[in-house]
């Protein structure tokens, strides 16, 4: 498949990157700082812009077959950058035919299914109360995502870490089974198994080790 993918410098989005290449997509990625791409190889391709420039994301997404978003949000300030980027992703998709979306966000961010337990509620009330901001730009990226009328996945992560990954994920959704921790590279193997699978298609699930 030809990939395009945001957030591609951060943890996640570099194993993105490196594992939809070892799969033998064909990748581009949309960076702000094209020097903190780490990866190079024929099928990679880098094209610089900022997230509030809607010619240059087109350009990124023309010809693509999926989009895989590693956005996450940067500071807590009231502007909000990952709705407005979100939003830009997904009316580029549109002009381009594009459909599948895979985007990944944080375990503050809630969905009906969840069925949160003690220690669930309570990290939902320190996040508003000391990160509203980041959490309200994590909510309407997800809002844009979910009202998008595209073919999406969001997929959902706890406290994320660096280990190896064991390759055993649980998905599912909060106060239902996952736990609080995900290594890097389990959480981009799912996102990437989700190009050729329906079980999560408009759904958020929550994963975890």
């Amino acid at each position: 498949m030809k990939l395009t993918i945001f957030g591609a410098t951060g943890g996640t989005g570099q194993e993105l990157v490196k594992q939809a290449l070892a799969d033998g997509h064909v990748v581009t990625v949309y960076v702000r700082n094209p020097d903190k791409v780490t990866q190079e190889m024929p099928q990679l391709t880098v094209i610089q812009g900022n997230m509030n420039e809607p010619e240059n994301i087109e350009q990124a997404i023309a010809g693509a077959d999926a989009i895989l978003s590693a956005l996450g949000p940067t500071n807590n300030t009231p502007e909000r950058p990952l709705t407005t980027g979100m939003a830009h992703i997904v009316t580029a998709m549109k002009k381009n035919g594009v459909n599948r979306l895979i985007a990944a966000t944080g375990a503050g961010v809630a969905d009906p299914r969840d069925k949160p337990q003690l220690k669930g509620l309570l990290f939902g009330l320190a996040l508003r109360l000391f990160a509203r901001h980041v959490l309200a730009d994590s909510q309407g990226m997800v809002a844009a995502v979910r009202n998008s009328g595209l073919d999406w996945t969001l997929a959902r992560a706890p406290r994320l870490n660096d280990d190896p990954g064991s390759g055993q994920i649980k998905v599912g959704y909060a106060g239902q089974g996952p736990g609080t921790q995900l290594a890097r590279t389990d959480f981009a193997r799912f996102m990437l198994d989700q190009l050729e699978s329906d079980e999560w298609r408009q759904k958020a699930p929550m994963l975890s080790n």
